[in-house]
């Protein structure tokens, strides 16, 4: 009996592989995407009036993170300055399914809830969830502060703020950010106090996961820089993790797509190749510098693998939303995926 469900289980996870793999996009049809910050009204407005030019370039995905930046309902105390309204969002929602682009959420999940001395509503609001409670006041001595991964009030909340999301943007996938954690395991916290930082940082995305893939049926993106051992790959430790969250890789499902970020210039991006030997989807995503961007895509077009499915360029704002398309390294992706876009490049120069 045993025997016999173990062939069954493996014949269902073979399966599975396979229709994962034969749906998983290839270099003939890439994700072309931009990930925006979306945190206020205005900026919602504003990509919403460039989507259709940005449909025309080549571009079939963005990556909008909204974070705090929309009129909750279920936690109204949440809400930033100037959040989207539903009304906004659904516009821009039409307009990307007019113009056949796939409209991507984001909730920055953990990490980067705090910018300079600004805390972020969820530990402004509820400082009990913070990973190092009555520490750095003013944030002086960090970078971000991070929430509690062993708190349950933290995903009572965050679901509900993730669900809001999930429906008003009518989305078949949700980003949960995760870069940059450098607070976690922290001795101040009386729950995550000596624990595995990786195993911690493993539970975290499960937890979401369960949710955002086992709950609500879609798919998950992350980033991918506390998955890597910066003693392994020496990116240091803002591209890779030197906290040790990295064995966190081995912990996690194999359906998340991973979104491989890299800045510079290098001859090699060797994270890259390793997401794909563990079984992930991979989406290598570049900044603001055309020469990084080109090296980055130039290399990962190297690798002829139904779970590489294209490249993001993030904007980080080194470029205002009403000027997208003018943005040097997207113009290259673009135009490097989609070459049908090139008579309209040649027009907007």
């Amino acid at each position: 009996m045993k025997k016999n469900h173990g062939i069954s289980l493996l014949l269902v996870l073979m399966v599975s592989s396979i229709a994962l793999c034969s749906a998983a996009p290839t270099w003939k049809r890439p994700w072309l995407g931009v990930h925006v910050l979306l945190t206020t009204r205005d900026k919602t407005e504003q990509l919403t009036q460039v989507v259709k030019d940005l449909a025309q370039m080549g571009v079939n995905s963005i990556v909008a993170e909204i974070n705090y930046g929309y009129e909750y309902e279920s936690h109204p105390e949440l809400r930033s300055g100037n959040p989207s309204s539903k009304e906004s969002v659904k516009r821009l929602v039409d307009e990307c399914r007019k113009n056949n682009i796939r409209l991507i959420p984001q909730f920055q999940c953990l990490g980067h809830q705090s910018w300079k001395a600004s805390t972020f509503p969820l530990l402004a609001k509820y400082p009990q969830l913070d990973e190092t409670p009555g520490k750095y006041p003013d944030n002086e001595g960090i970078y971000c502060r991070s929430w509690c991964p062993l708190n349950p009030e933290v995903n009572q909340i965050i679901f509900g703020l993730m669900d809001e999301l999930i429906d008003v943007f009518e989305a078949d996938a949700l980003h949960v950010g995760m870069d940059e954690v450098f607070l976690i395991g922290d001795d101040a916290c009386p729950r995550c106090k000596g624990k595995s930082k990786a195993e911690l940082f493993a539970k975290a995305i499960n937890d979401y996961h369960e949710h955002i893939v086992g709950k609500r049926k879609i798919e998950m993106l992350m980033w991918a820089d506390r998955l890597i051992d910066t003693d392994s790959i020496n990116y240091g430790k803002w591209g890779a993790s030197a906290n040790g969250t990295a064995g966190a890789i081995d912990l996690i499902p194999k359906d998340i797509i991973i979104c491989d970020w890299h800045y510079g210039r290098r001859e090699a991006y060797e994270s890259v190749p390793m997401f794909l030997e563990k079984g992930f989807r991979v989406w290598p995503a570049s900044w603001r510098e055309p020469d990084a961007a080109k090296k980055l895509i130039d290399y990962s077009r190297k690798f002829d693998n139904p779970r590489m499915v294209g490249h993001l360029n993030t904007t980080w704002g080194a470029v205002p939303i009403r000027e997208l398309t003018a943005f040097k390294p997207l113009r290259y992706s673009t135009s490097a995926f989609a070459p049908q876009s090139a008579e309209y490049l040649s027009e907007i120069k």
